[in-house]
C-alpha cells in the first residue's frame, strides 16, 4: 500500500480509509497460525477508522492487538502491521483523538516487538525481503512531521525509527580494495564500521559498512551520505542496491 494513500484533507472521510482496508485480502499474508487471526484485521482496523470515543477505540485496539496485527501477550507482530501501517497513520492524523492514541500504541508495539523479531521479512517496493522493523521504520519516517505533533509517543517512535537506518545507492565506484557508494540515507547512521544488508536483485548479502573518511556526514544535507564497503565488488553494489542495518536480520524471507 502507498505511504501517501490517505492524504490530508478537511474533515475526516472514513469511507477511502474503509476501501484501503477493504482492498486487503488480509488472509493472505503469512503469520503464525496459532497467532495470527486474520479476521481481527478488518474488523478492527474498520472499528478504529469510524471509533467515535474511548470505549470504540478501545475495543478495536484490543482486536487488533490481540492477533491482528501484533500479539501482545507474546511479544509477537505481523506482516500485516506493514501493510496497515499507513491506514494506521491516517487515522492518528485526521480519526478521533481516543482512535488516534490507539493507533500510535499499535504502531509502538509492533516497532518494539519487531526489534526482537529478527526473521520475519516483507516485500517492499524497494526492496523483496526487508526486516520487519525496518519496513515500518521507513512508514514512520514518511510521516515525521504528524508524528513530531502527536506527542511524546510520537516523537519516541521517530527516535526509535532513526535507528533502523536504510541507505539507497544512487552510484557507486572502485576505491582500492573496495567500493564507495553515493546515495540518499533515511534514519541515523551510527559511525563507524557497522554490519550490513546489502539488498539488490532478491539476494541478500551481508558486510560491513563504515562513513568514508573523505566524505563525512553533513548537517547541512543529512539525507546524503557516502559510505565505504570494504571487500565488496561493483556489480554487487551497484544501483539499485539497498542497505539495511545488519543487525535487524538475520533470517530467511517470509513472504
Amino acid at each position: 500500500m502507498p505511504r501517501d494513500a490517505f492524504p490530508a484533507r478537511a474533515g475526516w472521510d472514513d469511507a477511502v480509509v474503509l476501501e484501503a482496508i477493504d482492498a486487503v485480502n488480509w488472509g493472505d499474508l503469512p503469520g503464525p497460525r496459532d497467532l495470527y487471526e486474520s479476521d481481527r484485521v478488518a474488523t478492527g482496523l474498520r472499528a478504529l477508522a469510524t471509533a467515535k470515543g474511548l470505549v470504540q477505540a478501545a475495543g478495536a485496539g484490543s482486536l487488533l492487538a490481540g492477533g491482528g496485527l501484533v500479539h501482545d501477550h507474546s511479544g509477537a507482530v505481523f506482516p500485516a502491521a506493514v501493510t496497515a501501517a499507513p491506514i494506521l497513520l491516517a487515522i492518528v492524523r485526521d480519526g478521533h483523538p481516543d482512535a488516534g492514541a490507539t493507533a500510535l500504541g499499535l504502531l509502538d508495539d509492533a516497532l518494539a516487538f519487531a526489534i526482537r523479531d529478527r526473521h520475519t521479512r516483507v516485500a517492499t517496493s524497494y526492496a523483496e525481503a526487508v526486516p520487519l522493523c525496518c519496513a515500518l521504520a521507513d512508514h514512520l519516517r514518511h510521516h515525521a512531521g504528524l508524528l513530531a505533533a502527536s506527542g511524546a509517543e510520537g516523537r519516541w517512535l521517530l527516535a526509535d525509527a532513526a535507528h533502523h537506518w536504510r541507505f539507497d545507492v544512487q552510484e557507486a565506484v572502485v576505491e582500492g580494495d573496495g567500493v564507495v557508494a553515493f546515495g540518499a540515507l533515511a534514519g541515523c547512521f551510527p559511525g563507524g564500521t557497522q554490519p550490513a544488508e546489502l539488498h539488490r536483485a532478491g539476494h541478500v548479502t551481508p558486510l560491513a559498512v563504515q562513513v568514508a573518511p573523505h566524505y563525512p556526514l553533513s548537517d547541512r544535507s543529512p539525507d546524503e551520505a557516502c559510505l565505504r564497503i570494504d571487500g565488496a565488488r561493483l556489480d554487487e553494489v551497484a544501483p539499485p542496491a539497498v542497505l539495511f542495518p545488519g543487525r535487524c536480520g538475520s533470517g530467511s524471507a517470509d513472504r
